[in-house]
């Protein structure tokens, strides 16, 4: 990952640049997880059970070193504009992943700390409502489905090539049935 995109985490999720003081840091075992919620998204998902999805998620990953990653639920206006500045496409979408491993960027060092410092999560609360009635299942499958896939990017996993898609989408529906889901 560029030196910009770092800055921009760092600026407009500051929980990356000052986790111990934040609350709403979840500190587990082998991992920390910033969960931050839009306002208007408060009060509709529970941060423990998105904390039990992530986890469940790096377990069956095998994740064994302590990572670190964040996670935010927003709206459609502020994933349109993510979609827009890093991946050129100007439309709001369900999930987007910023790898912090993705690239081999020398400009960007990780700090010494043994932890495996993984990204971003940013999901969209308005879109996974309108693709769990596509889908017809529950509100909560959706959001675990779009976290499940976002964690898994952040892993390494790509979905560009069929077999690839194929791989993936096994996975998620693996995890997900870990969770009941």
């Amino acid at each position: 990952m560029g030196k910009e995109r770092v800055e921009f985490l760092l600026k407009n999720y500051p929980c990356y640049a000052k986790m111990p003081e934040r609350m709403d840091v979840l500190v587990m075992p082998d991992f920390e997880l910033c969960v931050d919620i839009d306002e208007p998204f408060q009060g509709y998902l529970d941060e423990r059970w998105l904390r039990r999805v992530v986890a469940e998620t790096l377990a069956a990953e095998g994740a064994n070193s302590p990572a670190e990653l964040g996670l935010v639920v927003t709206g459609d206006e502020r994933i349109r504009q993510l979609n827009k500045s890093y991946r050129g496409v100007d439309e709001a979408t369900d999930v987007l992943s910023f790898a912090l491993l993705e690239d081999s960027d020398a400009s960007f060092v990780n700090p010494p700390d043994g932890v495996l410092h993984l990204g971003e999560v940013i999901l969209s609360y308005p879109r996974a409502v309108v693709q769990a009635e596509e889908h017809h299942h529950p509100v909560e499958r959706e959001v675990a489905f779009l976290v499940v896939h976002g964690v898994l990017h952040l892993l390494g996993h790509e979905h560009e090539q069929p077999h690839d898609e194929a791989k993936m989408r096994a996975e998620e529906e693996r995890i997900l049935g870990t969770l009941a889901l």
